[in-house]
């Protein structure tokens, strides 16, 4: 989410939460109310709603600007603001010059002949454009790098032109590469070493072979003073499959609650139906405190246990609908379905506007066959904005509908 102060994210049921959460049903509703829906979208422009980075609002907003045929010219004067403002308004610009839009591709090739961030504008052009639309920007590039400070970092479009770059710095070594297993387990196993020495000696075992005699070793491997466990140390015992699961138990009955979810997780991982209570109460935990980041790693472990984690279902819904962590709403979709996937016909309809691939990508898959479902396979498949995987599934999903015909 952007800095700007008093940034509150609007019910999650009206037109501007729904737009703010990328909700497929905001898309929808906003296609049904033009006027009432542009001050929205450009708001999602300028100011970054997104919960987490990691969360996808790019194509979304650029398809409303289209669909809406609303106009591009406050997207192109955002490119003279800061750095982020900048690389937002640049994503919605070249998605919209890819489904035609003249001025968007003008907007950027004048930001990159004469605007600050020209740059970054220039990368993600040349990453998201056919080459023949930016490669004869290489003599501006070529001048315009000759008055900056530093060299462009070793990609496109810097190597097409010619222009010297910065090789990405090499990881450093962990230094532990010659150690003994024995070793890094002493190193764990001792308490005066640091959380950084130990989770580099969990990131080394996690690149060998699994080592059983770690088990005994994982309550001393919370970091300080406590609250979780150590970073690697959910990917060493992902490793160690089955093997962990007795000791799971007696973790799971810890006082410390950061060793108790980790033997709840370990026990859920492997299907072990003792972990199904924990799992419930902790869902709804995770809702009374709004915690909107992480519940779908729960909500997975959930789904595994099918019909018999029905007590989960409620919970599940009011995160579907209401986080605006929107790259988890699919994991909620998922999890549904496992459980109960009765009414969800609307929940996957609905999915195939949503501003997630994942979530678009099980529309396709399981949205009813009905007339409006048929129509927007068919505008995803045909969408130039869209990504390939999307179109072709979209195209495969069409294809089979049309063979019921």
């Amino acid at each position: 989410m952007s800095d700007e102060a008093e940034m509150f994210y609007a019910p999650h049921h009206c037109l501007e939460g729904l737009l703010q959460r990328g909700r497929g049903l905001g898309a929808v509703r906003a296609l049904q109310d033009p006027a009432a829906a542009a001050p929205f979208v450009y708001d999602g422009i300028r100011r970054d709603w997104r919960w987490d980075g990691v969360d996808e609002r790019s194509l979304y907003l650029a398809r409303l600007v289209r669909d809406l045929e609303l106009s591009p010219t406050p997207v192109v004067e955002q490119l003279a603001g800061d750095e982020y403002a900048c690389l937002r308004a640049t994503r919605v610009l070249e998605l919209l010059a890819l489904s035609g839009s003249a001025e968007a591709r003008d907007g950027l090739r004048a930001h990159i002949r004469e605007g600050e961030h020209w740059a970054d504008v220039l990368e993600s052009v040349a990453d998201c454009w056919p080459a023949d639309w930016w490669e004869d920007l290489g003599d501006v590039a070529r001048a315009r790098t000759g008055r900056e400070a530093e060299r462009p970092w070793s990609r496109e479009p810097w190597i097409r032109f010619g222009i010297a770059t910065r090789d990405v710095p090499a990881r450093p070594r962990r230094g532990l590469d010659g150690h003994s297993d024995e070793e890094l387990l002493a190193l764990l196993a001792d308490v005066r070493r640091s959380d950084r020495a130990k989770a580099d000696a969990l990131r080394e075992l996690a690149d060998r072979p699994p080592t059983q005699e770690l088990i005994p070793l994982v309550p001393l491997l919370g970091a300080s003073p406590g609250g979780r466990p150590l970073a690697p140390l959910r990917r060493v015992l992902e490793r160690l499959g089955a093997r962990a699961v007795p000791a799971a138990r007696t973790w799971a009955a810890d006082d410390r609650e950061w060793l108790a979810e980790l033997g709840v997780d370990v026990l859920a991982d492997h299907g072990q139906a003792e972990a199904l209570p924990s799992l419930v109460r902790r869902l709804a935990d995770l809702w009374e405190v709004r915690a909107w980041c992480g519940p779908d790693l729960t909500a997975g472990r959930l789904a595994r246990f099918g019909p018999a984690a029905a007590g989960a279902v409620p919970v599940l819904r009011l995160f579907w609908l209401r986080n605006p962590h929107s790259c988890e709403r699919p994991g909620y979709l998922e999890a549904l379905a496992a459980i109960d996937p009765s009414g969800l016909d609307y929940a996957h309809t609905e999915s195939l506007w949503d501003c997630q691939e994942r979530a678009r990508m099980l529309g396709i898959a399981h949205a009813p066959d009905i007339p409006e479902v048929r129509e927007r396979l068919a505008a995803l498949r045909d969408d130039p904005m869209e990504e390939p995987d999307v179109r072709a599934a979209a195209a495969q999903r069409a294809a089979q509908f049309a063979d019921r015909a």
